[in-house]
């Protein structure tokens, strides 16, 4: 049989893949659990298309390819927006709706999404603690370590700079890639050089600035859904709901290209 649309996007199996928790034979469940399956699902689906952005932006740095790198910052950028402008549909669903179905979700939570810990992980936010908390041997436990123990964006970008001629320090060339990423002074001075000296190279900063603080919107954006939605309450998965979300609100990933604002 040839291949066509729905064969092709896999769709007979796609649409059965929402399966609301409140429906029970002879009762079509809570009208809005709907609306919550497919926003997390779809919300899944775009962390893999940045993960796999990701990856090929290491290796468009990998290749020095100034031009690709770009291309590719700029669609990580694009889907940020999305996923930013996806909240405004959850927020369509008021508390009292939410709650006729939040007590089945039981345990499951957005907490456990592997998929953004993955990201977290990729853009040098490492915590071997997130490790513990998915079953080992698993697909997602296997995803999860592979990226704790890999170089992260910046590494990649690092490296990157060096070739170009930047004086990266020796020490940010060889770091231990499985501790979070700190601020280095001496690559800030380095890097103020490199935005007054080389156009193309300030513009890739400039973009990855942009993404970083899309990631710190879409927190942002997060932790206000949670706060109109469950107020103060413990969230599905034993977290503490919104209080949790905030604190890793104004928390950079790439904190030297934050550091070096004021000297530019």
């Amino acid at each position: 049989m040839p291949l066509n649309y729905s064969s092709y996007l896999k769709l007979d199996e796609l649409l059965q893949l929402q399966q609301p928790q409140s429906v029970s034979p002879g009762n079509k469940g809570e009208h809005d659990e709907m609306l919550f399956i497919i926003i997390h699902q779809s919300y899944e689906l775009w962390f893999k298309l940045m993960l796999h952005e990701m990856e090929y932006l290491c290796n468009r740095f990998d290749l020095d390819d100034t031009g690709g790198s770009q291309q590719t910052l700029k669609r990580m950028l694009t889907v940020l927006k999305v996923m930013v402008s996806q909240m405004d549909i959850i927020e369509t669903m008021t508390p009292t709706q939410f709650s006729k179905f939040r007590h089945r979700l039981d345990s499951a939570s957005g907490f456990q999404s592997s998929q953004f810990r993955q990201i977290e992980f990729m853009l040098g936010y490492k915590r071997g603690e997130v490790l513990d908390m998915v079953e080992p041997g698993s697909r997602a436990h296997d995803a999860l370590q592979e990226a704790f123990s890999s170089r992260t964006v910046w590494d990649a970008f690092v490296s990157y700079l060096a070739r170009k001629g930047v004086a990266v320090p020796a020490s940010q060339l060889s770091r231990d890639v499985t501790l979070p990423l700190q601020e280095d002074e001496e690559l800030q001075r380095a890097l103020v050089g490199a935005y007054k000296s080389d156009y193309l190279i300030g513009e890739l900063c400039e973009r990855l600035v942009d993404f970083d603080e899309g990631l710190q919107e879409w927190r942002y954006r997060h932790v206000k859904l949670v706060e109109r939605t469950i107020g103060s309450r413990v969230g599905t998965g034993g977290s503490s709901g919104a209080k949790y979300l905030a604190a890793t609100l104004g928390r950079p990933f790439f904190p030297d290209l934050w550091a070096i604002r004021s000297e530019l």
